[in-house]
């Protein structure tokens, strides 16, 4: 038996956090879920009191710099977050011996692939939001502590924060027909089901790098006119070219990631991101948030 005591930095207030500590919080374990009052995390001497008094037997980092446009020009601050933060996270949990999880993304790739990314696919970033998540990948795992848990995923949606599927349904209300991008690829994810299969993953004491998304593949395009037709709002979506919606930074144009060593490690096949996404707008329970022990 595990110990199932977590730190989950982020679980305040962030949105994989959030549902991070719901999920946990059901499963039977016993959450600490600081905010930024309560704890520096880019404090030493802070962070060992901390750990002192609380003594987790996880800590999960799910704080990151995630605005890929506005990272191009807050390169710094990118960095801190997405790099320097989990290294000083993974070094403390070496030092005490405790087993550290941390989210990277599909950007760490340049697209350039036309079938799913693999684990040991090299990575070639296009912006700096994933130069800065694949220097922190790549910092962490240079530390080589047995205990730690990477886990890609990408194209977040789900509760306690507005999402692109959450804007997309405004959006459709307030106009007859919005263009969307057709032309990138990627593998939409609800955070329930990320946060479940990272427990699984947990209790078989996965190391390394895994990837997991909900099945399937979609275009942002895809995923808006699924998300307003679920949501009944009579809106056109047009399909449009990455050219004609200019963005500072760079998107891979295929970034669908494998997870068949999550399915092999677990035995568990993520559902349809389709599926998920009307979990989601149709407030589903989730059949893992059930306590298990």
């Amino acid at each position: 038996m595990i110990e199932k005591k977590a730190l989950v930095l982020g679980g305040k207030t962030g949105f994989l956090g959030q549902a991070l500590a719901q999920v946990l919080t059901a499963q039977g374990w016993e959450i600490i879920c600081p905010g930024r009052n309560d704890l520096d995390v880019f404090n030493q001497n802070d962070m060992d009191r901390y750990l002192e008094t609380h003594r987790p037997s996880h800590i999960f980092n799910t704080i990151g710099y995630t605005q890929v446009d506005t990272a191009e020009e807050d390169q710094n601050q990118a960095a801190l977050l997405n790099k320097t933060l989990p290294v000083l996270l993974a070094r403390l949990a070496r030092q005490r011996g405790l087993y550290f999880i941390h989210y990277s993304t599909d950007f760490v790739f340049d697209g350039k692939k036309t079938t799913p990314y693999l684990i040991e696919d090299s990575t070639s970033p296009l912006n700096i939001y994933g130069q800065s998540k694949r220097d922190g990948e790549q910092g962490i795992l240079a530390l080589g502590w047995e205990k730690t848990l990477i886990i890609r995923t990408a194209w977040l949606f789900g509760p306690f924060k507005t999402n692109f599927v959450d804007r997309i349904i405004e959006l459709a209300q307030e106009r007859d027909s919005l263009g969307i991008v057709h032309d990138q690829i990627g593998s939409p994810t609800f955070t329930m089901d990320l946060a479940c299969h990272t427990l699984e993953l947990i209790k078989r004491n996965a190391k390394g790098i895994y990837h997991i998304t909900n099945s399937g593949h979609a275009s942002w395009c895809e995923l808006a006119a699924e998300a307003i037709a679920c949501a009944g709002v009579p809106c056109h979506v047009k399909a449009i070219a990455s050219k004609d919606y200019p963005q500072k930074a760079v998107r891979p144009a295929y970034s669908v990631l494998d997870c068949s060593a999550f399915i092999q490690k677990t035995g568990i096949t993520p559902r349809p991101w389709v599926q998920a996404l009307r979990a989601y707008l149709f407030n589903q329970d989730h059949p893992c948030h059930k306590n298990q022990q």
